[in-house]
């Protein structure tokens, strides 16, 4: 549903760089429901830091997040949309906030599991560009490449949980070149956590749901301890569920802290911290060929038993379930098991101070650990004691540490913003096979390898290879609104970057991949000016209009070999024939926009442009288990898109969403790779749609809300030159909620309980099948290959929730 996002007009809210204190006069306008639109927001006005300090209070989003609000006009970024706490609550508990944001016009979120989770599934698009080319941060701190195979940060739902999630400030337009990030193609995302209560308190909720789904959130506020405020809060989430087909479960718990000690009035410490541990049963990948001849259910043969391991191995014997008779490639339509693990800890330690009425500076300090295994039980290789497979496990692990720190500074018509970050990040990736046990008769000697187990306590027969790559990553950034008129903001700045990246010697199993080397050598991105320029007019009490042109670079990314586009994942001598040709990904984005508001209706209209240069594509040939790989600058692509979105409030309480997105992202190059031409010039990208509608009725009285929406996604690209494609789909979806409050007012007794809250949801509520994610295992040139995966069925959600 819609029912609490909004547009916020202008840069992040003032809460997002200060405290709110006894001087800030808070003029939060409530979201209304189905907002995609909002009331003009005033820009800052002349005058100096009077002014200014007056303006950054108004029209801001609250701290916690729990209604949404237009932000103040700290940087002229109509593009700007925010997702608070409220929206994100009134999903099915433990649901990826990304997936609360695409409800959005220009928004795609896909995934295999209803709560969007499923870390090898979720995948975001916005406005053409896939989520590795969209900027990631939590409280200014990076989180990376938001992508599976992360290799210099970690996917925000391992950061932070759902439920202390105090906002989004996503920028979908052109650049923002404050965000601390080397991938920002397409736009940023900002997660801001919520700040620990002024009063004690503790909150326990529990959600039940198909598939034995048990999600528990205990959060305890310590409130305000001394006179100076001191304040921090303890979390802790666990989500287990059996998955929708085949065997296994998808487990994930998370530990989170906040201590906030404010300074005077207007300044503060604070320090986050995020222990998780993600441990999951993934889904088999389809192709067009296994869905058309197999149906909706084929998966992995793990079930947890015996029967589960004896199936397999006849499998890998080449003996298969007569359910896999009609399709081509038996082999690889299912195997024993496929799971990924990781445990990462994750925090940082801000200060925010205001130095003088005019001087705001803000400094952070993080580290992040993490070590992951990925796992899955190749038949096409035998173990040493004679089984006809092995477990395959990767085994990266991150170390990183950064700083960042910025310095604000109000003067006359200006707000001036000038600021740093630096990162070292060493990533180590490694390959290893551990043997799987022989049949003999009809019966396992011994037991299968735990694919969720310590490998730490298994030794391994192989190492396949091994890889590490350190990287310095340097940025700075200067920019400044400036407001000849109150109600018109003009936005000039720049962003420079140096990012180093070395590959090191590494190990390379030629006994399995046959003769080569890992690849090894050092590739700079460095841009000194990649400028940003924006405006906003509001005017005639309900209109906006607004603008965002910006430069934008993606550095060289690092890879695990073989499996994503990096120049670093392929061996030294297709890194060697690609190196002349490579060049880092970058773009010029341009947006143009139009928002009108009144307390009927909300519209809005927005409009881009992206040129797209020097795109990477891995190009494989030969098997799914050892492909060919090679990674090549194959040109351009160029971007134009429309959204449009309109809300209707009917009458008092129930309002009307729909919005509609179009996109025509074409591909400005032909491919040829070994001889032969593959014609993708002027197809669509892949697994972007062209169209997608969006659609929400929802209606709100007292302490009930309900709603139902329904999206449209039409047909998808699978290959390159659009030969091969994934059909259209309509998805509904339901939820209802009930909030009693203070439960004092049915039983004195019960005054201590602040708030009772029931919810029932239901995802899918017509059970479609249709394809979701798409690509995890890369795109073909042309044809049908195995990297889709279907989205769940209907699923059904109940939820109850205190507050004390």
């Amino acid at each position: 549903m819609v029912s609490a996002l909004s547009v916020g007009h202008g840069a992040r809210a003032a809460s997002a760089t200060a405290p709110h204190h006894k001087k800030t006069a808070k003029v939060a306008k409530e979201a209304k429901p189905g907002l995609v639109g909002a009331a003009p927001a005033a820009a800052v006005p002349a005058g100096g830091a009077a002014h200014a300090a007056a303006t950054r209070a108004a029209l801001q989003v609250p701290s916690q997040g729990e209604d949404i609000a237009i932000s103040a006009q700290r940087r002229a970024h109509g593009t700007m949309i925010t997702v608070g706490a409220s929206a994100i609550a009134r999903a099915v508990a433990g649901t990826n906030p990304l997936k609360v944001l695409a409800q959005q016009p220009g928004v795609m979120f896909q995934a295999d599991d209803p709560q969007g989770v499923d870390t090898w599934s979720t995948q975001i698009y916005m406005h053409g560009f896939l989520q590795n080319q969209i900027s990631t941060t939590l409280d200014d701190i990076p989180l990376g490449e938001l992508a599976y195979r992360n290799y210099n940060g970690l996917n925000p739902i391992q950061a932070i949980s759902s439920e202390n999630v105090g906002r989004l400030d996503v920028s979908t337009g052109a650049g923002a070149e404050s965000v601390a990030s080397t991938n920002n193609l397409g736009g940023s995302i900002e997660y801001h956590s919520s700040d620990p209560k002024k009063k004690y308190g503790a909150t326990v909720a529990q959600t039940f749901g198909s598939n034995n789904l048990f999600h528990t959130f205990v959060r305890l506020d310590s409130g305000e301890l001394n006179h100076t405020g001191t304040k921090f809060y303890v979390s802790y989430m666990r989500n287990n569920t059996d998955k929708w087909k085949a065997g296994g479960n998808q487990f994930f718990q998370q530990v989170n802290a906040k201590l906030l000690q404010p300074i005077g009035e207007d300044s503060r410490i604070s320090a986050f911290f995020d222990f998780s541990q993600y441990m999951q049963y993934n889904y088999q990948d389809y192709s067009l060929d296994i869905w058309k001849h197999g149906g909706n259910y084929i998966d992995n043969y793990y079930n947890g038993k015996a029967s589960g391991y004896l199936a397999s191995y006849a499998a890998a014997l080449g003996n298969y379930p007569s359910y896999l008779n009609g399709i081509s490639d038996k082999a690889d339509a299912a195997y024993y098991d496929g799971a990924s693990a990781s445990t990462d800890l994750f925090g940082g330690l801000t200060g925010d101070f205001r130095l003088t009425d005019r001087v705001r500076w803000k400094t952070s300090f993080y580290g992040h650990g993490s070590q992951q295994y990925n796992t899955w039980s190749n038949p096409f290789y035998p173990s040493p004691n004679g089984a006809p497979m092995f477990e395959q496990v990767k085994e990266p692990s991150i170390q990183r540490f950064g700083v960042l720190s910025s310095v604000q500074y109000d003067v006359a018509h200006n707000h001036i913003e000038g600021g740093v970050w630096y990162e070292n990040n060493k990533f180590v990736s490694t390959m290893y096979a551990y043997e799987q046990p022989l049949v003999v008769n009809g019966v396992i000697q011994g037991t299968p390898v735990n694919t969720l187990g310590d490998f730490t306590k298994l030794t391994p027969f192989m190492q396949l290879f091994g890889q590490i790559t350190n990287t310095n990553t340097f940025t700075a950034f200067v920019q400044d609104t400036y407001n000849p008129l109150p109600n018109v903001a003009l936005h000039f700045g720049f962003k420079s970057l140096l990012n180093t990246s070395r590959a090191g010697d590494g190990y390379y199993n030629t006994a399995y991949y046959g003769p080569g080397a890992e690849a090894a050598g050092t590739l700079t991105t460095a841009r000194a000016f990649l400028p940003h320029i924006s405006g906003d007019w509001h005017f005639l009490t309900h209109h906006e209009l607004y603008f965002d042109v910006a430069e934008n670079v993606h550095a060289y990314p690092q890879g695990q070999f073989k499996t994503v586009s990096s120049p670093f994942a392929v061996t030294q001598a297709a890194f060697d024939y690609a190196r002349p040709s490579l060049k880092p990904e970058s773009d010029w984005a341009y947006a143009v926009g139009y928002r009108y508001s009144d307390h009927f209706m909300d519209a809005t209209l927005h409009a881009y442009h992206t040129d797209f240069f020097n795109r990477l594509q891995q190009i494989t040939s030969g098997s799914i288990v050892n492909p060919v790989s090679t990674v090549l600058n194959v040109g351009g692509i160029t971007m134009n898109g429309v959204d449009a979105g309109l809300t209707l409030r009917l009458m008092r309480g129930l309002s009307l969403y729909n919005s509609i997105s179009w996109n025509h992202s074409t591909y400005d190059d032909n491919v040829t790779t070994q001889g032969v031409t593959y014609y993708s010039k002027g197809s669509q990208v892949v697994a972007y749609p062209r169209l997608m509608y969006k659609s929400s009725l929802s209606y709100a009285y007292k302490g009930f809300d309900t709603s139902i929406d329904a999206s449209y996604m039409s047909q998808r690209n699978l290959s390159y030159t659009g030969d091969t494609k994934v059909p259209s789909y309509w998805l509904a979806n339901f939820s209802m909620r009930y909030k009693f409050g203070n439960m004092g007012k049915y039983a004195h007794s019960l005054g201590f309980m602040q708030n009772l809250e029931l919810d029932f949801n239901v995802y899918n509520l017509t059970n479609q099948f249709y394809v979701s994610t798409m690509g995890e295992n890369g795109f073909p040139l042309s044809g049908d290959a195995q990297s889709f995966l279907l989205g769940a069925p209907r699923q059904f959600f109940g939820s109850i929730r205190a507050e004390f």
